[in-house]
């Protein structure tokens, strides 16, 4: 049904309407916009919720349980909860509330073009229809004056006693007053018909006109709100995916927690692997005599017989003090392993080892990296100088060799090596080796031969020079110095246990034999030994091979007139080994 005809006479409610109409919109906009804010504010909240109660570092431990890692992944689901209730308070600020500012905008200016036209339109009418009363009220009293006119000239024309002049008189101001009439009646009758042309005009086509606009106006403010309802669901929807899959990956999480694998976790991780105490024997005091220790209580240790003599390049046994320098590092990361059960210590141990072949695989990287660019600068000095690689070279070989060592010592313990000495102490030979690890390659550099890398410090060889076995005459700088202490004397009172566990913590012992011969060597060039483990040699020399290059381009060779061994350079010899090899 159109306005236009059928509430023609309702321009006021109509204008009312359209103004509600206006408002409603508005009211639903803000609506939206509040809707806004909550989602913004709930997507805070939940966010702030998954920081307070996500695990601490402390507490990373935990997270082996099935349980834990549930936990976690629930936190990380809200999270991704809470990032899609953002999106949908982006998308409904971007495509509902921004777009309905505009159409509300774009309505009232139109709807306030159509009010001052349909204000216009009754103006221009209502002035019509002042002219048509004035018209018409001048009608009226033109019309009275000529009735009133005639009646005198009749009365006059009727008085026998009025002169001829005075009749006439009478007469002619009747004829003037009813031509007036005459011309306020014309003008009555045009002025009419102006207006019933006017009013037919406004009533048949201006209005009906102005209320179809208003009509579509109010319209179109109806279909932009089911529009933008639509919208607005439609945003939810296209995320009620991503929200099923989250709460998907929550149910998931749940199904993951397994109570049993949980409980062998808990075994794992506390099992100390002792046996369980035996009975408590029965104490009778009654047999206990003076003079005898008491029940319970071990008698004292023997004393122990004088330590044996060492001699410098061999291999018996020798005793090493514990030296600082470059090992530093084990103090820094100190950490009494002795005291742990077996099982938790063998797991310590484990992880400590998985940690140091990263970083020595990381710090390899880094210096194959170093050797290319090295390279690179060499080839084309234009790029580079070379020798600005070198400084970073030795710390990286520095660095790796003290990664090394580390990870042979961890090694050692894991493999039931020496259980009771700490891991702060390494001993003199080892820091001597990595130290002047570099000084071998620059003498093999000087006969024009590509130097090998640092003699090996962990490649799986208990016997290596850095185990303090075999060493060069540089090794053991200290030892020559070094007397065999006294032996105990009674009157001192009981030597202490042979077992060493009488002795300071910081020495360590070690008595290995011989290892086999693979093989002989012949010396190609003379090689000066300037570095711990290694020994000098002559050109021709022949040498016995007791451990072969683990790829890093060094072999262990004992002299054939003494026991004296080391490292050379593998580039340096050739190799005959045993067919048995």
């Amino acid at each position: 049904m159109a306005w236009g005809t059928e509430l023609w006479d309702q321009f006021d409610n109509v204008s009312s309407h359209t103004l509600k109409g206006l408002e409603f919109l508005e009211k639903y906009s803000r609506f939206q916009k509040d809707r806004c804010d909550v989602e913004n504010r709930y997507a805070a909240d939940l966010r702030g919720l998954v920081k307070k109660y996500v695990p601490k570092k402390k507490e990373e431990e935990d997270m082996q349980f099935s349980v834990h890692a549930a936990y976690r992944r629930l936190l990380a689901e809200v999270g991704d909860l809470a990032g899609q209730h953002e999106l949908v308070a982006e998308q409904l600020a971007t495509s509902v509330v921004s777009d309905i500012v505009v159409v509300i905008k774009e309505l009232k200016d139109e709807r306030k073009q159509l009010l001052q036209e349909g204000a216009r339109l009754h103006v221009q009418l209502q002035n019509q229809r002042l002219q048509l009363d004035k018209s018409k009220k001048s009608y009226e009293k033109a019309f009275r004056e000529a009735e009133k006119a005639l009646d005198a000239y009749r009365r006059a024309d009727a008085d026998l006693n009025l002169s001829r002049a005075e009749v006439e008189k009478q007469k002619m101001a009747s004829s003037i007053k009813n031509q007036q009439c005459e011309d306020g009646k014309n003008e009555y009758a045009n002025q009419l018909q102006k207006t019933n042309d006017l009013q037919h005009q406004h009533y048949a086509v201006l209005m009906p006109a102005l209320f179809g606009h208003l009509q579509g106006l109010d319209e179109r403010r109806a279909r932009c709100m089911q529009a933008h309802i639509r919208r607005a669901v439609g945003i939810e929807r296209h995320v009620f995916p991503i929200i099923h899959t989250c709460l998907d990956g929550i149910l998931a999480a749940a199904d993951n927690i397994d109570p049993d694998q949980d409980s062998q976790l808990v075994v794992e991780r506390y099992k100390s692997g002792f046996e369980p105490p035996d009975a408590i024997p029965f104490e009778d005091l009654s047999e206990w005599r003076p003079g005898e220790a008491p029940l319970g209580q071990l008698p004292p240790p023997p004393a122990s017989s004088p330590r044996p003599s060492t001699v410098k390049g061999t291999l018996s046994a020798a005793r090493f003090k514990k030296r600082g320098g470059i090992f530093g590092i084990f103090s820094g990361s100190k950490e009494d392993l002795d005291n742990l059960p077996p099982n938790q210590r063998r797991k310590r141990i484990q992880q400590r080892m998985d940690d140091l072949a990263s970083k020595i695989s990381q710090e390899t990287s880094a210096r194959d990296g170093l050797m290319k660019m090295k390279g690179v600068y060499e080839g084309n000095p234009a790029l580079g100088d070379p020798m600005t690689i070198e400084s970073q070279l030795r710390e990286n070989t520095q660095h790796l060799e003290k990664l090394r060592i580390e990870l042979h010592k961890y090694q050692r313990l894991l493999d039931g090596g020496d259980q009771r000495s700490s891991l702060s102490e390494p001993d003199s030979t080892l820091s001597r080796s990595a130290s002047d690890s570099s000084m071998a390659r620059a003498g093999a550099a000087a006969h024009g031969q590509s130097a090998p890398s640092t003699p090996p410090s962990g490649h799986g060889c208990s016997n290596s020079p850095e185990s303090g076995l075999g060493t060069s005459h540089t090794s053991l700088p200290d030892s020559e110095s070094e007397e065999e202490p006294p032996a105990p004397d009674a009157a001192d009172g009981p030597a202490p246990a042979a077992d060493g566990r009488g002795q300071q913590e910081d020495e360590l012992d070690y008595a290995d034999e011989p290892l086999p011969v693979l093989g002989t060597a012949q010396a190609l060039y003379a090689f000066d030994a300037s570095s711990e483990g290694s020994i000098p040699m002559q050109e021709g020399e022949q040498l016995l091979v007791i451990e072969l290059d683990q790829g890093d381009g060094w072999t262990r060779v004992r002299r054939q007139d003494s026991l004296e061994e080391g490292f050379v350079p593998t580039a340096y010899l050739q190799v005959l080994l045993h067919p048995s090899c």
